[in-house]
């Protein structure tokens, strides 16, 4: 649809491609417009740290805060017992409460990058929602929340029909997740006045079910606003690279390696990156994303620095690309490379070439490692690799062992 708004803040979410739908407009931009309007995004704790697909949503909270708008960051530490079904083929593995804990410590260490706390009208406020539904009396739940639910419009969302469909089963636990979720809506409401969920449009009947909720027990209009599923150009799920998921925590991916996946973006996709990840005005993501030829690399090189500097920090950026320039330019070893400390006892019987490009994160499995020597793409200190049997011990790391998979992808091995 066409609509133009008078607020800073669906202004942004429309121009830099942020919008798939929203559940009223106008409402939302009235609202907007005329003074702060919380809004809050869920995550929950499943790893110790959000990766690169979470970015998105990230940065919705981001530009909420600094068009004048307070963001609500909502741990998942209760509903994480449940596990959101949204699409998934089979039922997520139940963690512990120590787990979850653990994984929330880790998480939030990632958004004060982002977003900045404290008890200003604008300030960012992040709440667990295991201190409402950890004490919930499952009757007086079913009777208060239940009744408003029917199971035939449950059955209806797509997230639900989807695994159905396919035959795949539906445990009563994730199917409780949405009434959770809608749950969390109403709580927000009633105790922030929180008038805003976002989310990306998987979770779009969620939303619709909290708003419901809220409009039927409170007879409130609050709104939901949702981003587009992100992949990268040639169809892949955005937060995955071919060594596994591109984490946003440095102690489970370092600077390096997260700037690496941004410099190794698509031609394709440098332009709707430049919009979504970075705060760059229109003009200058146009400009960059236009660039042809050997050109494109000088803006997949700003975009990975400006996302780097957001993430962790300009010197970070600044470190990531000199090594770069180190390792691809000059052929040296670059002191920031990923590295994969060996110790002796590792070292005591030797280790193959093809278990150290599996053990440095260059290859998933020692089939995988064995193929990209055959095919030869993998260098040891930039020769060719040959001999994915060849055997190392310890006199081969009397000075660290440059690793490189492919053109792009580098990582030193020493003995600790």
């Amino acid at each position: 649809m066409t609509y133009h708004p008078k607020s800073d803040f669906l202004r942004v979410m429309m121009e830099r491609g942020f919008l798939a739908d929203c559940t009223d407009y106008q409402g939302l931009d009235e609202a907007c417009a005329k003074g702060v309007v919380p809004g809050y995004i869920g995550f929950d704790a499943t790893a110790p740290s959000l990766h690169v697909g979470s970015l998105i949503q990230i940065m919705m909270l981001r530009w909420l805060q600094r068009t004048g708008h307070r963001p609500i960051v909502l741990m998942g530490g209760g509903t994480t017992k449940v596990g959101d079904p949204s699409f998934r083929a089979e039922e997520r593995p139940l963690l512990s409460p120590q787990q979850i804990d653990a994984n929330i410590a880790g998480i939030r260490r990632v958004f004060a990058s982002y977003i900045r706390f404290g008890t200003g009208p604008t300030d960012a406020l992040m709440v667990n929602n295991a201190e409402w539904l950890d004490g919930l009396n499952y009757l007086d739940f079913l009777r208060d929340i239940g009744r408003h639910f029917t199971i035939n419009r449950m059955l209806s969302f797509e997230s639900v029909k989807s695994r159905l469909d396919r035959e795949q089963s539906l445990s009563f636990l994730e199917f409780n997740y949405m009434i959770l979720q809608a749950y969390d809506f109403l709580e927000l409401h009633r105790r922030y006045g929180c008038l805003l969920q976002m989310g990306g449009s998987d979770q779009w009947g969620n939303i619709v079910n909290g708003i419901d909720l809220t409009r039927r027990v409170l007879d409130h209009e609050i709104y939901g606003l949702t981003s587009p599923l992100m992949t990268t150009s040639d169809g892949r799920k955005m937060g995955k690279s071919q060594s596994g998921a591109v984490w946003l925590n440095a102690d489970m991916l370092s600077p390096y390696g997260f700037w690496q996946f941004w410099r190794n973006t698509d031609d394709a996709d440098v332009g709707r990156f430049l919009r979504l990840y970075t705060e760059l005005p229109l003009e200058e993501c146009a400009r960059l994303a236009a660039l042809g030829g050997a050109e494109i690399n000088a803006a997949k090189i700003v975009l990975a620095n400006e996302v780097t500097t957001l993430c962790h920090g300009a010197e970070a950026a600044h470190a990531a690309e000199a090594t770069a320039r180190e390792v691809f330019e000059r052929g040296g070893i670059g002191e920031d490379l990923p590295t994969l400390a060996l110790s002796p006892a590792d070292l005591a019987g030797g280790i193959t070439l093809a278990q150290l490009f599996v053990r440095a994160g260059l290859a998933r499995s020692g089939k995988e490692a064995k193929r990209l020597i055959a095919e030869g793409g993998a260098r040891v200190n930039d020769e060719p690799a040959t001999d994915a049997g060849q055997v190392f011990g310890a006199g081969h790391f009397a000075a660290p062992l440059k690793l490189t998979a492919g053109r792009k992808r580098h990582a030193l091995v020493t003995m600790g």
